[in-house]
């Protein structure tokens, strides 16, 4: 068993709206053969605002992949250790409690990783250990806390750092313009966001008890979502497939709620689920049977924050925490979903200790 405690978020200070990104993108290629079909699709995202580590006018300019990921190891580490910082303070632990730290993150490159450096500038101890992962997209998220789950079963007096860097604005390229690029301009934010999760509890904790993982693959869809690596960095591709593949997943997570608490996934009281985009949510309520509400919380993140790729699922649950309804006992599911077709799935209860 392990408990997630509540996470930290930190954004940065530019945002922007969807009808201003609209503009931009409008005065960008103002002679796009779709560009009606395409308006209609942005709008259909349900994004309303998200946050942008520089103000659109230099995010629409690429400055050389050189600057940005010197931007993203400068704002990263800073918007880290703060969001680290938080973290450890929510979980009422210090940076020596910690026995490994778990960085995720898909939209810049440092070696050595972010791990290190927080391990350097903050205060853990050097025996910490470092598990950075970089090419799981959006479902890392959810892949990290299944893998710290795993670790604090074997070492149950131990806890895990989780921290989540996206700054999916540093991929911005201004010469795509196929429908797929466009949309993905105007679905991603960045944020930062951390959590400790907990082998064992201590009085006064509360959060997410996670009591079971599992996964799923669906082979021959890497090109459903994915980087085209360039000279100028990073290019999303985004196939319209992955939009159909929450069928051949469901199965399994129902199957999943059925052997671990003999329930119907519609008979669990939360949810927290990966913001892919309005689609994704859509065809979860549809293929599990879902109350509306259910994912009202990410819809809610989705709508304020765009999808902020693998801490899209720490800050579902950070709102979980500030809506204050849940109650001990209660059960839910996390799930996220990313390049693969890859899904990461746990089950667990909340806990009032």
């Amino acid at each position: 068993m392990s408990l997630i405690t509540e996470p930290a978020l930190v954004l940065p200070e530019y945002t922007i709206s969807q009808e201003r990104m609209i503009e931009v993108l409008e005065e960008q290629h103002p002679y796009h053969p779709k560009w009606s079909m395409v308006k209609k699709m942005i709008k259909n995202t349900n994004v309303e605002n998200r946050h942008l580590l520089l103000p659109i006018e230099q995010t629409m300019v690429h400055p050389g992949f050189e600057f940005r990921n010197n931007l993203y190891k400068e704002k990263g580490l800073k918007m880290a250790m703060d969001a680290t910082q938080q973290a450890l303070d929510k979980a009422q632990l210090t940076a020596q409690d910690i026995d490994m730290i778990i960085v995720v993150s898909c939209t810049g490159f440092l070696m050595p990783s972010l791990t290190s450096y927080l391990i350097s500038n903050m205060d853990f101890k050097t025996s910490t250990k470092q598990l950075p992962v970089s090419q799981l997209g959006c479902a890392a998220g959810s892949w990290a806390i299944n893998r710290a789950f795993e670790y604090t079963n074997a070492f149950k007096d131990q806890n895990v750092l989780l921290v989540s860097v996206e700054f999916s604005s540093l991929l911005y390229q201004p010469e795509d313009y196929t429908v797929s690029a466009l949309i993905s301009k105007t679905l991603f934010g960045d944020a930062v966001t951390a959590c400790v999760i907990k082998g064992e509890p201590k009085a006064g904790d509360k959060g997410y008890w996670i009591e079971g993982i599992t996964n799923y693959l669906k082979k021959d869809t890497q090109h459903y979502i994915k980087y085209d690596v360039k000279s100028t960095g990073f290019h999303f591709d985004l196939d319209k497939e992955v939009m159909h593949s929450i069928k051949d997943v469901a199965p399994i997570m129902k199957e999943f709620v059925q052997d671990k608490f003999d329930k119907k996934v519609n008979e669990l009281d939360f949810f927290v689920f990966h913001t892919g985009g309005r689609k994704i949510l859509d065809e979860l309520v549809s293929n599990l049977e879902l109350n509306e509400e259910g994912v009202s919380l990410s819809r809610k993140s989705l709508r304020n924050r765009g999808n902020i790729a693998s801490g899209v699922v720490l800050d579902v649950l950070f709102e979980e925490f500030n809506s204050k309804k849940r109650k001990h006992g209660e059960t839910g599911m996390m799930a996220a979903f990313g390049p693969g077709f890859t899904a990461e799935i746990n089950l667990g209860t909340w806990l009032l200790y």
